[in-house]
């Protein structure tokens, strides 16, 4: 201990977990006594005392010489070895333990000595000088109960200041029987005999004492109210001095001035004894004299008494002779006679607390003397000096926790509930409760801080770290003193025992009402500075927040839920955690346990005995709502647990006395109990087996949480500790309990569902798992009797320490760190304040799962899509490399075997990556959440043989153009060769000019010899129409000849006719819902016409010929829209259908006739011919001039060969590595999450606050979001490098690849024609160079292969470049035309989803991918916005549809046949959709604040008039819409202003 008699310790150091606290530790040396110690007096173990030391195995000794050199780094109980005695005496040990603890952890020891029934130190000794402390401070926290005979009821007060008669025992000399097994005699009760005092005969205790001489021990004895059986009527204090008075004379002064009665124990009186006592002459105490001498000195001592008789007022009865053969017990009895007529005949009553006059006048420290703990004292009285009555002081100083803070509670869970919403609109309702929300507020906020509410904020905001501990300590007991007194003045008689029960929160005051009252006033400060009403350099109570994160550091515990209001300031909480995460640097990973149970079941003590707290335990301060404390997990330890601390919740008891007066209890109690569960990795249900009623009501509130959790994804570990059991250990009888309970749980499982309305069979072991043995643990109770002079129970400590080991070992829930359990918070207190809590909660946890998962399946989806098209494009190279004959019947399959291989493989990769994913975050149902993401393209392979067939007729297309090329390119050279030979063979040199004349004339000459045979032309307006024709035939519809021409539909705009919708079915409905139709058939066209000419648009972007297969493909997709529910809910007309089709191919068909032009004309083989004339005529001429040079040709080859097919390969490249920039890249995190893209870009939008641009977002979100990728990516590569970048990496790649091909042909080919065949055939999975492109560069080429290979490496870097500049030179979005997989297409893919909407309010669902079970929306926004109209005023709706679902309120549309129907039903009509409520009123600010900003320009664009918006709308603010936004997406922007 020796480290820290400077550097004090701390119980901080103490509650640390570390990897001894799943060990049972024995001490194996006299250094690790002081730890034992320790260790078992705070776990409340009566064997705390024992001193004696084990055997250890050298395994032991290993493990503990291994803690030894932790160091203060690890363990902070450092244990030495080197001392070879047997053992230390049990005092010793306390005062080594007390002088090395500082003020704190001494006043936790003694607290838990006195729960123990030890004697307190009251005096003690310091090592190194004469002088002695008097332990004020450290009994301070000690309060005792006892019921005294002369009045009724129980009595309970702090121990320091409750004033009683001190009997003091001194020893004289030696004594041959123990003094302090005379005394432990004397305070037992008969047949329950307890060791107050260490004596002799204890182990250990005959060990001679090395520093504990000159100690004061102090023991009481507090009554029962048994007349019959109480050993003294009224609580009595005794003192016992360990030592020789003679030797500790300055101690046995201190007890004649506090005492009643001192009992000097002496085995004789002499000359010196004599001597000494004179001394004493004057006093006006009682001397008693307990004799045991030897016969010898029996006359001696005879005389010397009779001298001392007048001196120190003795008489007969004075003196107690105890001989050797004494009876014990009648001597005890006699004793305890003697005592009871020192209390009968008016005593001297000194409190602990005036015995520090006697202290001072001797010059005896007190430990309450330091400079820190004065100056709080101080503070903490002047506080607490104005309160008398607590009722009054919270009425009238605590004003802002009171009505205003309950009224705001009620507001705000009416806000979530409306049941006084009546006939008002529900916006209107809520709008309303919102200003009545905002004037209490406002009340708050006008009141001024109170004086001492400011000199409480001073206190913990001023002092030093450890004055503030002083402070808090002070303020603890000044209040609790004060709220005792309050109590007692109110105990009433049996018939006002309800009056008590409504009025005892009322008389409860201590620290955490003032802390409430600072979170009120910060509160209420937020509040106006969030709705503009102050600026942000107004605030005064801004750093409030900090200090009570502070306190938390300290171990001080925090409330959570305010158990009076039954709300949680969920601001204040939020902002104090966050602060709290700062001050740990982040690191803030924390595991949460909880308890939950009856009132006065021991939950508080229980929470304290396990890890060391200080959770309010004392009569009168019964828990109310919820608090928090900080555990700290040893660094050594913290990757075992993973986590940083453990968060302990204590919460107020279950089916309590006070909220059973409430209407709603068994809410109330369920709403805590989910909280906690929902919060907590691991909850402790602590039952009192007495009660076996009120057991049973909390096990059924306990069991409806979980199941609640369940049903949202959250399943903690759960404990059942079974307290005041007899027998803990008895294994048969708890083994039938077990059982017993397991089938009453069931039951309670079976009500719980029937009241969620839940069809689930779910048993306790779906629930809290399937190990009863290790999740039952049975403890003896707490006290052994219920009376004040009971000690702990044996056996309590050593099961609490076992359950503790368990709870430790037991830990593997994924640990919260601060930010994400703020979440859980705010999470589930929103759903709470709910009617229906499974249908309102958002289960965080859940939501970030599905998140990451849903953004890993993005990724992975392109994943799959890119290696197949990729692997598509590879064997699309090969066909249109390969001669017409290879590609046959057998091509065919083995191509379509290994695309269904290839399909297969990805598609099982894809599924391992979601399952790992999802794995990795927990999510409970895998395998649903799988198939929910997996894209239905991916799940089967039954297109492949269409996938290949296209392919192999692609390469069989190609080649047959290729083949008539060849043939035309022959005749050509034949030519060629003739009038090259005509030209050598002439006499004159022909120059370049003439040349070129002859050659043009030879050109002319042959290509009108030739017929160019045309790719053939199809007529596309005849093929649709006779397809149409063939549609038409097969339903019923007017006669396809009454159809007027296809063209004449494609020029006129779609004009909605009343025959277009089926009148007779809707005659029953108003005009209002015919409307409707009407609005929904318009939008039917329009949608779908865009969906048809994209697919047109996209096969042009493709270059495709036009086939039959593309017009069939496009009445498919009209036909399967027309067939869907919602299209044939609005019952149009066999008229609209046709009038439709001709409308939609009237429109594609001269797009499908300018894609075969473009075809067409691409693919003329004049043209092509015309291309390769110039490569002709520089070769014929070089021929003739004789400057036909090897690199030349290289240089053609090159050129004309090369650049083509690697420009292509770029632009069949450069799509995928944009689209995996964008994925991969890191910077663009929206485009894998459907609910950040949904952000970012209502962020954007606010930015600007374009009308248009909203009503393209709203009314027409796919083009939309078209334009904004689009838009996005002409931004992101604006600047060129980062495409230059991606450019050059691709051309790279496969310039490698060209290097190596080119140098592999060199060494095998013996001409330039064999090089070129080897070259190309080693890249004909990358690059198209077919054998007409190689027609120019071959003709006539006698080069030297390693000569023409060198030159074609020559100038490769320089072609590298030309390729690299073009594509500079080209704008981006003539780049992107070009390319064969748009990045754009793809993206959209990835942020589109399903492109469902809210069938409320048109909002798009945010669900990844195609293919989920439900669609959902973080943000709903106002109807209106989505064209809906008041049938009966024509104003634009301005209801919100996550209101609705919590209200009254009934909708009407065709899906319902114009019946009425409730929002809270919706999912009858749209099972599809989880519509949940707002998180809070300001959820939807954003779109109230668009409706407002543009209400007139929307009314004019829906033909409507605006809407009468609620006052509250009016008010929100562009910084408050930002604000809100972030919120409901649960991301934080930097600032607000900067963001805007």
């Amino acid at each position: 201990m020796e480290p820290y008699r400077s550097r004090k310790l701390t119980l901080r150091d103490l509650q640390e977990i570390n990897p001894e606290s799943l060990q049972s530790w024995t001490p194996r040396a006299v250094g690790d006594l002081p730890w034992h110690f320790l260790r078992k007096v705070l776990a409340l173990d009566g064997a705390a005392r024992n001193t004696s030391l084990g055997q250890g195995t050298p395994g032991d000794q290993a493990g503990r010489e291994e803690n030894e050199g932790q160091g203060e780094g690890g363990e902070i109980l450092p244990h030495s070895n080197t001392d070879s005695r047997a053992s230390l005496h049990p005092l010793d040990v306390l005062c080594a333990v007390l002088l090395c603890s500082d003020s704190f952890l001494q006043q936790e020891i003694l607290s838990r000595m006195s729960m123990c029934q030890f004697a307190l130190p009251l005096l003690l000794p310091a090592l190194d000088s004469p002088r002695c402390t008097l332990l004020l401070w450290a009994m301070r926290d000690i309060v005792r109960r006892w019921r005294p005979h002369s009045r009724r009821g129980f009595r309970e007060e702090s121990l320091v200041l409750t004033p009683m008669p001190t009997v003091s025992f001194v020893r004289l000399g030696s004594c041959r029987f123990s003094k302090s097994q005379l005394l432990n005699e004397v305070l037992s009760p008969a047949q329950q005999h307890h060791d107050f005092f260490v004596h002799r005969d204890m182990e250990s205790g005959n060990v001679p004492r090395e520093i504990a001489d000159g100690l004061v021990e102090i023991a009481w004895y507090f009554p029962a109210g048994r007349e019959n059986s109480d050993l003294f009527p009224k609580p009595i204090a005794i003192t016992n001095l360990r030592g020789d008075i003679e030797s500790h004379w300055l101690q046995f002064r201190f007890l004649t001035e506090i005492s009643s009665a001192v009992f000097i124990v002496t085995e004789g009186i002499g000359e010196r004894e004599y001597a000494l006592f004179s001394s004493l002459k004057g006093s006006d105490i009682k001397y008693y004299f307990i004799l045991s001498h030897e016969s010898s000195k029996q006359t001696e001592t005879q005389e010397f008494l009779s001298k001392l008789a007048p001196v120190l007022k003795l008489s007969k009865q004075h003196v107690l002779e105890k001989e050797i053969g004494t009876n014990q017990e009648e001597f005890t009895e006699k004793l305890c006679s003697v005592i009871g007529s020192i209390m009968n005949d008016h005593p001297k009553e000194m409190s602990t607390e005036s015995m520090t006059k006697a202290a001072w006048a001797l010059g005896i420290r007190l430990d309450e003397d330091c400079e820190e703990c004065q100056t709080a004292s101080t503070c903490a009285k002047e506080i607490t000096a104005e309160i008398k009555e607590v009722m009054h002081y919270k009425r009238e100083t605590l004003t802002l926790q009171g009505a205003l803070w309950k009224g705001l509670s009620n507001v705000e869970r009416e806000m979530c509930r409306l049941k006084g919403q009546g006939d008002i609109p529900t916006e209107e309702y809520k709008s309303r409760l919102k200003e009545k929300w905002l004037q209490i507020r406002a009340q708050q906020y006008e009141r001024d801080l109170p004086d001492g509410l400011t000199k409480f904020v001073n206190g913990i905001g001023m002092l030093s770290p450890r004055a503030i501990h002083y402070f808090l300590k002070c303020m603890t007991f000044n209040l609790d003193c004060i709220a005792r007194g309050n109590l007692l003045r109110q105990q009433p008689g049996p018939p006002k025992l309800p009056k008590l029960n409504e009025s005892s929160s009322g008389c409860s005051l201590g620290v955490e009402h003032f802390l409430r009252e600072l979170g009120q006033f910060y509160e209420a400060e937020y509040s106006m500075m969030r709705e503009g009403k102050i600026a942000k350099n107004q605030r005064k109570f801004i750093h409030f927040p900090r200090l009570a994160a502070d306190l938390m550091l300290e171990g001080f515990p925090m409330e959570l839920v305010d158990g009076d209001a039954a709300n949680i300031p969920l601001q204040w909480v939020t902002d104090v955690l966050t602060e709290l995460h700062g001050k740990l640097g982040g690191k803030s990973r924390m595991l949460v346990l909880s308890v939950l149970g009856g009132q006065g079941s021991g939950k508080s003590t229980l929470l304290n005995t396990i890890f060391g707290l200080q959770f309010a335990v004392s009569s009168g301060r019964c828990t109310r709502g919820a608090f928090m404390s900080l555990v700290k997990v040893a660094e050594t330890f913290q990757q075992d647990l993973a986590c940083d601390f453990l968060l302990v919740i204590d919460t107020e008891g279950l089916k309590a006395p006070e909220p059973a007066n409430l209407e709603d209890s068994y809410e109330h109690d369920n709403e805590l109990a989910t909280l906690i569960i929902g919060l907590s990795n691991i909850v402790i249900v602590n039952m009192a087996m007495e009660n076996t009623t009120e057991m049973q009501a909390v096990l059924q509130i306990v069991v409806h949480a979980f199941l609640r959790m369940e049903e949202a994804g959250h399943t903690p570990t759960c404990l059942f500790v079974h307290q005041s059991v007899k027998d803990a250990a008895a294994y048969d009888q708890n083994m039938r309990d077990r059982k017993y309970l397991a089938e009453q749980l069931n039951e309670m499982i079976k009500a719980a569902a029937k009241m969620e309305k839940l069809q689930t069979q779910i048993t306790v072991s779906d629930l809290m798992g399937d190990t009863p043995e290790k999740q039952n643990w049975y403890l003896p109770g707490l006290w052994q009797e219920d009376l004040p002079m009971a000690p702990v129970s044996t056996g309590y400590s050593e099961r609490v320490y076992g359950l503790k080991k368990h709870v430790l070992a037991s830990i593997y829930s994924t640990p919260k760190d601060i930010p994400q359990l703020i979440e859980w918070v705010r999470s589930l207190w929103s759903a709470l304040k709910h009617e229906n809590f499974l249908f309102s909660f958002r289960n965080p946890s859940v939501t970030n799962a599905y998140t990451k998962v849903s953004a890993q399946s993005v990724a992975c989806e392109w994943e799959v899509r890119k290696e197949m098209n990729l692997w598509v494009t590879e064997k699309q190279t090969f066909f249109q490399n390969q001669q017409p004959g290879k590609l046959n019947v057998c091509v065919l399959t083995s191509v379509t075997k290994e695309t269904e291989q290839k399909l297969s493989c990805l598609s099982r990769g894809f599924l391992e990556q979601i399952q790992n994913a999802a794995a990795n975050q927990t999510v409970r149902n895998v395998q649903a959440f799988v198939r929910n993401t997996v894209p239905p393209s991916f799940q089967s392979t039954s297109d492949s043989h269409s996938i290949c067939s296209n392919l192999v007729n692609v390469g069989k297309e190609c080649r047959k153009k290729n083949t008539i090329q060849a043939l035309y390119l022959k005749t050509i050279e034949g030519e060629l060769d003739i009038l090259l030979e005509d030209c050598k063979t002439r006499k004159n040199q022909i120059d370049s000019k003439e040349l070129d004349v002859e050659f043009e004339e030879m050109w002319s000459e042959t290509l009108s010899k030739i017929r160019l045979n045309c790719l053939d032309e199809k007529q596309v307006y005849q093929d649709i129409e006779l397809l149409l024709r063939e549609d038409l035939e097969t339903s019923p519809s007017p006669k396809p000849e009454q159809h007027s021409n296809l063209l004449d539909h494609g020029t006129k705009a779609f004009v909605m006719k009343k025959e277009y919708l089926d009148l007779p079915l809707l005659k029953s409905l108003n005009e209002w819902f015919t409307q409707e139709r009407w609005r929904k058939t318009e939008e039917l066209v329009h949608s779908l016409t865009e969906q048809c000419k994209d697919y047109v648009k996209h096969l042009a972007d493709d270059k495709e010929d036009y086939k039959e297969i593309y017009s069939r493909g496009l009445l498919r997709m009209i036909n399967e829209r027309l067939q869907e529910t919602d299209v044939q809910n609005l019952h149009t007309s066999a008229c609209f259908k046709v009038d439709l089709k001709l409308h939609i191919l009237g429109e594609v068909v001269p797009l499908l006739e300018k894609m075969q032009a473009n075809f067409l004309q691409e693919n003329n083989p004049e043209v092509y011919l015309e291309k390769l004339k110039p490569q002709y005529l520089t070769t014929f001429k070089n021929l003739y001039l004789g400057t036909d040079s090897c690199q030349t040709r290289a240089r053609d080859f090159s050129h004309w060969c090369l650049k083509p097919a690697l420009v292509e390969y770029m632009n069949n490249r450069l799509g995928y590595k944009i689209v995996d920039d964008i994925v991969y890249g890191g910077q663009f995190d929206e485009y894998t999450n459907g609910s950040l893209f949904q952000f970012t870009v209502l962020k954007k939008l606010l930015k600007y606050v374009n009308f248009d641009t909203y009503i393209i977002y709203i009314n027409n979100y796919a083009n939309f979001v078209k334009i904004w990728v689009e838009g996005h990516l002409q931004d992101i590569y604006r600047q060129k490098t980062r495409l230059q970048n991606l450019e050059k990496e691709i051309l790279s790649e496969i310039m490698k690849k060209v290097m190596e091909a080119l140098e592999s042909a060199d060494q095998r080919a013996n001409t330039v024609s064999d090089l070129l065949g080897l070259f190309c055939e080693a890249l004909q999975n990358n690059l198209v160079i077919t054998s007409d492109r190689l027609a120019a560069v071959q003709f006539e080429n006698t080069a030297n292969t390693e000569e023409f290979a060198a030159d074609v490496q020559a100038a490769l870097p320089e072609l590298e470049k030309d390729i690299l500049a073009e594509f500079d030179e080209m704008t981006f979005k003539s780049k992107l035309s070009n390319l064969s997989l748009k990045p754009q297409d793809e993206i959209f893919k990835c942020v589109f989803g399903c492109g469902k909407q809210c069938p409320f309010c048109k909002v798009p669902c945010e669900a990844g991918g195609m293919d989920h079970g439900e669609h959902f929306a973080t943000v709903h926004r106002p109807q209106g916005l989505a064209q809906c109209k008041n049938k009966r005023t024509g104003m634009l709706e301005f209801s919100l549809c996550t209101s609705d679902v919590v209200s009254k309120a009934v909708f009407t549309n065709s899906e319902t046949e114009a019946k009425f129907h409730p929002y809270k039903d919706y999912r009858q009509v749209y099972p599809d959709w989880r519509i949940q409520p707002d998180s809070s009123i300001d959820t939807s600010d954003y779109w109230k604040f668009v409706f407002n900003n543009f209400n007139y320009k929307f009314a004019r664009k829906y033909n409507a008039k605006p809407a009468n918006l609620p006052q509250t709308w009016k008010n929100i603010t562009k910084e408050q819409a930002l604000e809100s936004l972030e919120e409901a997406f649960n991301i934080k922007q930097p600032t607000s202003t900067e963001a805007l």
